[in-house]
Order: structure tokens, then sequence, then C-alpha cells
């Protein structure tokens, strides 16, 4: 059993079992461990056992605390640390330092007694026994991958170490599903009486798996146990006052048992369970308190094993669905998607030219690059030039290329993207931000695949496909003279439309575990999934930034989360990022005003051609316009906060 030596003046120095999962540290009366001495606080320092790690953490902030002689707010222990805290000193150990006071003389004759006082040299040995085992099934946890053999390996050591003849590890009805899940912080009733037990691994002495437990476990023990959530020894159970009247026990003519409950999060998840069959190897209560300490230490190891077999289960199901859900690089199954899928492996084998629309962050270069990969030229080169990113008086030069003193600053001639992208595809994102003057020349060159260098006359061949990109409505931009429409033309000869990643489903979900185990690779972290609360977080919330804001907002938590699981606060999705629910004649309202709108653009402005067909008065036309002249203050989608994290 972890030990902490803590050194006084007072005289030889103390140890302390760390066998809880937290153990306190501090002045005030209510800690596990009490201290006293100058800078020592009232609830200074706390030990947490994770399942795998002991960790140091502070309680009170203005409390000193240092490792080793160097400060410290919160540090991984391991053996031999020296810790100091305000004046006082102690010394941790991964093992029990059995310190028993000198033997007094008149006590010889107790030296064969099996039942030494609490803290005597065989109830230390018993501890250290214990100890041992729990150190041994920790490197075997990390070991080990199958849920089922760690199982059977935790049995065979409780039998060992309590010298029973058989033993049974019982779970609870979606006990994994529990363990696996991490504490919100709520309140939870302590067991669900109505869930059934199943034995998950049963072994004898001789470490064989018992294949007939018919009558090898009292229900009325382990019915206790579970209940109350306390241990429970019955040295002579035929005898026993309380269970000797038992059906199972009075049929199975148990000798000696004890049965200790496993918990998660503070609820019942299982039980342990050892019996003996012959009457010279009572249980003792010794042994029950070794148990006790085992289950309570194996719950939080078993909860991480849960846990990572849960993630494993996970893991196997995205692989899996991902096999029918994904097309190249992009991911989708919602309709809208199967739809893009269905465009884009029709066209990508043509060489005429595509439009990608839709918001910003979707991704369209994304889908721009499936469309080079499925083409007859996906051996030439993918060119990317975004429109919106160079200054205008570059821009021309960056998509034809300029000639040795065309401008200041021109010292050697330069192609530009469309040599570039020779025998391949070129991808003008944000074509929408090209100004009006370079649309007359990037039509010409898409017309007559020629083009002329910034400061030449030679014209220059080009052989390439053309794939544009925009977030912009440029029916909208042509009405607003900002875009040509001859050029829109020549550019949307098959116009793919990306949905909001809102409108996509359980997509979100999906694409959220990708991004996740792409990048816990790529930044080593220790981030194995997301916790069901920020799942259900991702699925409600908006993303008005869509695939690029929820990308950004993983990268930041796994950078700055400490924990096994992404919280819904580690993404900053907690309940003010939630949409608020609109009243439902709100919604009817709000959707009319667009439908409405709609339909007047698409009938070019004409109000009363639009009441006509919309079947309603031409006055309830302008109504609507009057309010989008005066539009409502919005409260739906969220901040706009793409590069937010």
């Amino acid at each position: 059993m972890p030990t902490l030596k803590l050194f006084t003046a007072a005289g030889a120095p103390r140890a302390h079992l760390v066998h809880k999962p937290v153990t306190t540290m501090g002045k005030g009366l209510g800690n596990d461990i009490a201290l006293a001495g100058p800078g020592v606080a009232e609830h200074h320092a706390q030990i947490v056992f994770d399942g795998r790690d002991f960790m140091l953490e502070e309680v009170d902030r203005d409390a000193d605390i240092a490792i080793n002689g160097k400060k410290k707010r919160r540090a991984r222990l391991v053996h031999a640390d020296r810790i100091a805290l305000g004046s006082v000193e102690v010394s941790f150990s991964m093992f029990a330092e059995p310190m028993a006071a000198p033997k007094p003389a008149d006590d010889d004759d107790d030296d064969d007694d099996p039942r030494s006082s609490a803290g005597g040299p065989k109830s230390i040995s018993a501890e250290l026994a214990g100890v041992r085992k729990l150190f041994s099934f920790s490197e075997k946890l990390i070991g080990r991958r199958d849920l089922d053999q760690l199982l059977e390996t935790m049995l065979d050591d409780v039998i060992d170490l309590t010298h029973a003849d058989k033993g049974f590890l019982l779970l609870l009805e979606g006990a994994e599903a529990q363990a696996a899940e991490p504490d919100d912080g709520t309140h939870k009733p302590r067991i669900e009486t109505d869930k059934r037990l199943a034995v998950r691994a049963a072994r004898n002495v001789r470490k064989e798996a018992i294949t007939d437990m018919h009558g090898g476990i009292s229900d009325s023990i382990v019915r206790q146990v579970i209940e109350s959530g306390r241990p429970v020894i019955v040295s002579d159970a035929l005898a026993d006052t309380t269970f000797g009247r038992s059906d199972s026990v009075i049929a199975m003519k148990l000798s000696s048992v004890m049965c200790a409950p496993l918990l998660s999060q503070g609820q019942v998840i299982g039980a342990l369970y050892v019996g003996n069959d012959k009457i010279k190897h009572l249980f003792e209560r010794t042994q029950l308190e070794l148990l006790s300490i085992f289950a309570s230490q194996a719950s939080l190891l078993l909860q991480n094993a849960m846990l990572l077999n849960a993630l494993r289960a996970d893991k196997a199901k995205l692989v899996a669905e991902l096999h029918d859900k994904r097309f190249g690089e992009i991911i989708g199954a919602c309709p809208s998607m199967l739809e893009v899928f269905r465009k884009l492996q029709k066209v990508a084998s043509t060489d005429i030219s595509v439009l990608i629309t839709g918001e910003t962050g979707t991704g369209k270069e994304l889908i721009a690059k499936e469309i080079h990969r499925r083409s007859p030229r996906h051996n030439g080169p993918f060119v990317t030039i975004n429109c919106g990113a160079i200054p205008e008086n570059l821009i021309e030069s960056e998509l034809f290329g300029h000639v040795r003193g065309a401008f200041t600053g021109a010292v050697a001639s330069r192609p530009g993207k469309f040599q570039t992208a020779d025998k391949g595809t070129l991808f003008l994102d944000e074509i929408g931000e090209l100004p009006l003057n370079l649309q007359v020349k990037l039509l010409r060159a898409l017309q007559e695949r020629v083009v002329f260098r910034v400061g030449d006359s030679k014209p220059e061949k080009v052989d390439i496909r053309i794939v544009a990109a925009t977030n912009r409505n440029l029916e909208e931009e042509i009405r607003a003279n900002n875009f040509r429409e001859d050029l829109y033309y020549r550019l949307n000869v098959v116009n793919i439309w990306l949905p909001p990643l809102r409108d996509r489903g359980d997509d979100v979900l999906i694409i959220a575990k990708v991004l996740l185990s792409k990048y816990a690779d790529e930044l080593a972290s220790a981030v194995k999934g997301f916790s069901p609360a920020a799942l259900a977080a991702i699925k409600k919330y908006t993303w008005p930034g869509n695939i690029r804001q929820l990308e950004n907002r993983i990268k930041k938590a796994l950078v700055l989360c400490e924990k096994t699981l992404l919280s819904a606060e580690d993404l900053d999705l907690g309940p003010q990022a939630e949409t608020p629910i609109m009243p439902l004649e709100k919604a009817k309202e709000e959707f009319q005003r667009r439908y409405v709108l709609e339909a007047l653009e698409r009938n070019n402005g004409n109000r009363t051609q639009t009441a006509r067909d919309l079947g309603v008065d031409p006055r309830t036309i302008f109504r609507y316009l009057e309010k989008e002249q005066n539009p409502m203050p919005s409260g739906a989608g969220g901040t706009k906060d793409f590069g937010d994290s």
C-alpha cells in the first residue's frame, strides 16, 4: 500500500497508508492526515489516485507546496519523493513501510497469535501483500488490452490474497457503460435495484475458470452488499444469525464468505465475492479489510479498463461507419452530402468547369481536391490560389506570371498559377473577391486557354481544368454589378452546393471523432474521446463557422485539456452556447419572412408577381419588406468565432 511518512520534531516518523481515491492533508480536523506546523493551511493539499498514478494537488491556493525542493501546484508522485507542505516534511513511498514499536517483554505469548492487533507485524505483512498484488495488477492493466483477461487476472489476485477456494466478479447490467462515463458532478442514486447481476469472471484456487456456477454464489449475501454498498463477511455461514437461514446458504452448505462492492463515482457497479468450503479456512475480519481496500482500488483500475474498452469499441465502430460514410477524404452520410457525392462522381471524370458554393468552412477545397483526384488529370498538379488573400496590384502577376522588368521589383521572369497548373487543375478559391478588371482577363484566359504574362505580348497556351469556389451569392453580386455575368456562366457549368454543418445531422459527430483521433496523435494528447455531454453539445450547436470552427475548437481543447475525455466546457460549448428555442409562432413568422423574400428574389423583385405566386395580398409583401428593412434582433446561431480557437 502506498505510504506517506510524516517527519516530526517530536519523535519517530509516523506512517499513513494511502488507500483512498482521495486523501486530504491539512491542519483541519476533517482531513485524512492531520498536519501541524507553521505554514500549514486548514485544507492544504490532497493526493488523488486516478487508477494509475498518484497526483498531488493543491487545495488552498495560498498554501506552499514543494516536491524535491521545487515549488509545485500539481504533480505526479513517484517513489521516494520528498514533499514540503508549509514547514512539514513528508516522504512518499509506493510500498508500505512497517514501523512497529519495540516489543514489550511480557508479550512473548502472542507470537503465534494470527489475530495480531491492527498495525502489528502480521497485519502490516498482510497489507504489504495486498499492496504488492495491487501493484502487480496495475502493471498487468497497462499490458493487457482484453477486458475479460483483466477481470480474470484481478480475480486470481483476490483469491490468492484472501486464501479463498473460489472467487466471482459480478457486474450490474450496464455497469461497463456507467463506469466508462465520466463524473459530471451531478448526484446519482447509489443503486438501481431492478438491474440484473451478471457473472463476468469465475475462478478457482488453481487459476482455472469455473464453468459450472450452479450453487456457487449466495444471492442473499450479494443482494445485501449491492443494496447497502458495504462489504459483508460471514465467517461461519451456517451458524450466522443473519444468513444462516437463507435458502442459498443452506443449499450450498457454505462455510465462509466475503463480498465487497465495486464502486464507480459513488455508485455500485458490481461486487467481488470469495468463498471457502472448508471450516478450517474461515475468513477473518482482517481479510475483509484487505478485500475492501483491494476492491476500492481495483474499482478505479477497472473503471479505466472499462473506459479504454469502451473507447476501443467506439473507435472500431467509427472505422466501420467511415467505411460506408467516407467518400475519399470527405465524410458524410446525410442526404444532402450523398447528393454532393453523386454529382462529384459524375463531373470528376469530365473536363468541365465546376463552381463549389456554400458557407465558409464547409470544406470546399476538400471537394476540389477530390474532383482532381478522381479526374484523368490526377497525375498533374493541383494548384490553389485564394483570390481574396492577394493584393489587387499583385493578383494578375500571381495568376498569369510576369517577365523581368514588368514592374518595380520584378527582377526575374516568373510563371503564374495558370502556367504552373498546366496539365492539371487550377482551384480558384474565393472567386467572388476577384476585382472586376481582372474578371475580364480571367474570362479571356478561360475561353481561349491562352494567357499573357504581365509585361509580355507573347501568348502562352495552357491546358488546365478550372474549379472555383465562393461563399458569396454570385447572382446577387451580378445584380449589384460586382461580378460579370458572362464569367459566372463560364465558371458555373456544374454547381456543387455544400450544406452547412448544422444541417448535416449525425455527420457532425462522426467528423468530430475523426478530427479528434487525427489531432490527438499529431499533438501527442492523452485525450481519448468525448464525454456523452460533449457529444450532445456538439450536435446541438449551430456551428456558424462549420467544419473549420469545429476543427479549431477540437485542436484548442486537445492542447489545454488534462483529462481523458473532452467535456462540453473544454470545447466552449457550455449552456450559454446553446441556441435558444424560439416560440412556435415566432418560428413560423421567421420562416414565412424568409420564404417571401426568397420568392421575391426569384421574381427579380416584382412584388405583384410574387404576391400572385404566393396567393396573398400584395400588402403582405410590403409588410415583410418593411420587416426586412427593420429586422428583429437575432438570438439564434451563436457567436461567429470561426477563428476563435
